[in-house]
């Protein structure tokens, strides 16, 4: 006879596997019961914030110059502008105490002459030194040109239409503010600096000189240029100094007006010269003596 107490096999391993199935069957019933009502949430707002921006026409209106404006910006802004993370913005400035001891006395000298904030002058400083070292041309040179044009103004724009920093004309120079990220970029601070030093080193380049490229920088043509290239200079000089932690220059070079051709009324009469007799020639017919030449005896006997 068989105890009533006897268990059957595998009977506990069964009823241990009961409760897992109906905790997992609960618990995707909990899922797909909070997805479907949290559509339901998501479908009521948007169907709410639709028919608020239906009712409130200024709300409307808002809403779409906001991403109008968002995405003319994401147009404009090219990728090479993107990847350029010297542009100059705010929260991104420099300050004289993390400068070299030469830039740093630059920056306060000029920031006290020409009432501009040192911080972002710093930051043109040491751009100005830095493309100076790697173009090979004296960084004090270009700050006094960028003195003279703009007085450190970045949004300085001329009568002719020459803009920023460097007063680069834009419309000239379309094809160097392209790599840049366009024509909008000429009232960057350093995106002007480096079209402008370009600009300065071609001419230079050109002229044979840093005098004959200043005149051609500034595009003199009316006058010699002399007056702007004195300028220039004379700032050169001032920065230069104070760079290197010399006195004050009292005097400075005068650069005079380039002499203008002289007129010639009449062109010299062309000077018959004697070809010397050759061979062929000597067997050639006699001809007349020039006038005023006495004839030789030779001629006569002929």
């Amino acid at each position: 006879m068989i105890s009533s107490s006897t268990e059957i096999p595998g009977s506990d391993s069964r009823s241990s596997w009961l409760p897992t199935r109906a905790t997992l069957r609960d618990a995707y019933r909990g899922v797909v019961y909070v997805t479907h009502h949290g559509m339901a949430i998501l479908g009521i707002s948007l169907a709410a914030l639709v028919l608020t921006l239906v009712a409130r026409t200024d709300l409307r209106i808002s809403a779409e110059q906001q991403l109008l404006g968002w995405l003319q910006e994401r147009h404009d802004i090219s990728p090479a502008a993107e990847a350029d993370t010297n542009i100059l913005v705010a929260g991104r400035v420099e300050t004289p105490d993390v400068l070299p001891k030469q830039q740093a006395a630059v920056t306060q000298w000029l920031s006290r002459k020409y009432r501009v904030a040192q911080e972002p002058l710093a930051k043109l400083v040491g751009e100005a030194f830095a493309i100076g070292e790697k173009v090979k041309l004296d960084p004090t040179l270009i700050l006094a040109v960028m003195a003279i044009e703009s007085r450190f103004n970045p949004y300085a724009q001329s009568p002719v239409g020459a803009q920023g920093l460097m007063q680069v004309l834009t419309r000239v120079h379309t094809d160097k503010y392209a790599r840049l990220g366009g024509q909008a970029m000429a009232f960057d601070p350093l995106s002007n600096l480096r079209v402008g030093v370009k600009v300065l080193q071609d001419c230079i380049k050109q002229a044979g000189s840093v005098e004959g490229g200043l005149r051609l920088y500034v595009g003199a043509v009316s006058t010699d240029g002399s007056d702007y290239i004195n300028k220039v200079m004379s700032e050169h000089l001032r920065i230069q100094s104070v760079a290197l932690g010399k006195p004050m220059p009292t005097s400075f070079p005068v650069y005079s007006a380039i002499p203008a051709a002289l007129p010639v009324s009449e062109p010299p009469a062309p000077v018959e010269v004697a070809a010397p007799q050759s061979e062929s020639s000597a067997e050639a017919p006699a001809q007349a003596p020039l006038l005023g030449t006495e004839l030789r005896k030779d001629d006569l006997a002929s």
